[in-house]
């Protein structure tokens, strides 16, 4: 008997005809002799809804409430889908993170996940029950309900997984898998039978919208492999695993091309500090600033002034965070009496992602001149092994993925 977990998104559950196809699905999988656990999201765009219905009541919400208010809209899913499968006729529990044994750190909205104890949920499969439980929360030391950041939905099924020692994470979502770049930007994109954890991890986290990058990241701690796939049929999707697991499933990766996905972020703004002194610990102020106020950076470039005393410096950061970015990066320029703080919202972020890049010299002139040929201005570069990623004016970020799809060949079938 083997145990199998499901993972369904907000748009899968979205609507009570939803979840009752759901539900058929997961008596299908029980049906055939298996122990079926089951983390759901909130469905559709509840909990955007439960957030503005916060900041009607506050502006500065206290974090252990929040998380009391936002966890609610994955009870009703789990709770529902229960009901569901029993209707159907399956046997059926729900669960929340805390009642599966789910505990995490005691940081309220970003927690990550401590540990599972497995006896409760061991002891409904042992009952013949699928166990539906919320995805991303759990409960800390104190035994408070906690929120493990948005998206979380995937890394709490891929540890639930893990832990379970399950053969593959089901993550069932409104895509079918993932493809070369957003088909919804380039219509000819190709979906992948097979991507590894890197390559998923670096796409995730330069604005692929598919996975939750944490979910991959703690997929190839354990070495779980995730198969994303559509809710709304039974086709394969694509399989997320190691580069040798791949080989071992396909006999050899589908091709060895340099560049395997193109992601663009459209959720990212740029800040720059001008004239800043260039000495030691000048760099270190700053981004301890920015990490103190929880801030993410991404991109950092610096460059010299011809005197050799000063530099400019600039950063990348999520949107939302723009206005505390500039407001800590203005306080440190003026104690390093820096000259001034500029920034700029209308930006993205393109990124090609390849394992094969590091094997094949001449990815990134082919990305510059294809840019440079459509009059594409790079603001920002960044570079890792199996990476490129330039920032380009927010209008123009649609059309660089466009054309370097094409120039390196993605629409054509492996």
């Amino acid at each position: 008997m083997a145990i199998i977990v499901h993972k369904y998104g907000g748009t899968s559950v979205g609507t009570p005809d939803k979840i009752k196809n759901v539900a058929l699905r997961v008596k299908k999988a029980r049906d055939a002799g298996n122990e079926v656990v089951v983390v759901v999201s909130a469905m559709g765009h509840t909990t955007d809804e439960l957030i503005d219905l916060m900041h009607k009541v506050t502006h500065n919400p206290d974090p252990r409430e929040y998380d009391m208010l936002v966890s609610t809209g994955e009870q009703v899913s789990a709770a529902l889908l229960a009901m569901a499968l029993q209707e159907s006729g399956c046997p059926a529990v729900s669960l929340t993170g805390g009642q599966a044994g789910v505990v995490t750190e005691d940081i309220y909205r970003k927690a990550r996940i401590k540990e599972i104890k497995l006896d409760r949920i061991k002891k409904e499969l042992k009952s013949g029950k699928v166990v539906v439980i919320t995805g991303f929360q759990g409960i800390d030391s104190k035994g408070d309900i906690i929120t493990i950041g948005r998206g979380g939905s995937d890394t709490s099924a891929v540890a639930m997984a893990a832990a379970l020692k399950a053969d593959v994470c089901d993550i069932y979502t409104d895509v079918d898998g993932v493809y070369t770049t957003d088909p919804r930007i380039v219509p000819t994109a190709r979906k992948l039978k097979y991507i590894s954890y890197e390559e998923m991890l670096e796409l995730a986290s330069l604005g692929a919208q598919v996975l939750h990058p944490r979910s991959v990241e703690c997929a190839s701690i354990y070495n779980m492999v995730i198969h994303l796939r559509s809710s709304q049929k039974d086709d394969e999707g694509t399989y997320i695993m190691s580069a040798a697991q791949i080989v071992k499933e396909a006999g050899k990766m589908e091709k060895q091309e340099a560049v395997r996905g193109i992601a663009l972020d459209e959720n990212i703004a740029k800040i720059g500090i001008l004239r800043v002194p260039d000495k030691p610990g000048t760099a270190a102020k700053l981004f301890g600033a920015l990490a103190g106020e929880k801030v993410n950076v991404d991109m950092i470039v610096q460059s010299i002034h011809s005197q050799g005393t000063q530099a400019d410096m600039a950063f990348t950061v999520e949107r939302p965070d723009l206005k505390k970015a500039v407001e800590v990066t203005e306080r440190v320029a003026n104690e390093l009496k820096a000259e001034k703080v500029v920034s700029d919202a209308d930006v993205c972020k393109v990124s090609l992602v390849g394992i094969g890049m590091v094997s094949q010299p001449g990815t990134a002139s082919r990305m510059f001149e294809t840019l440079a040929k459509e009059k594409i201005n790079i603001q920002m570069i960044t570079t890792s092994e199996i990476k490129i990623s330039c920032v380009v004016k927010a209008e123009q970020g649609r059309k660089a993925v466009q054309i370097l799809h094409e120039a390196f060949g993605l629409s054509k079938v492996a």
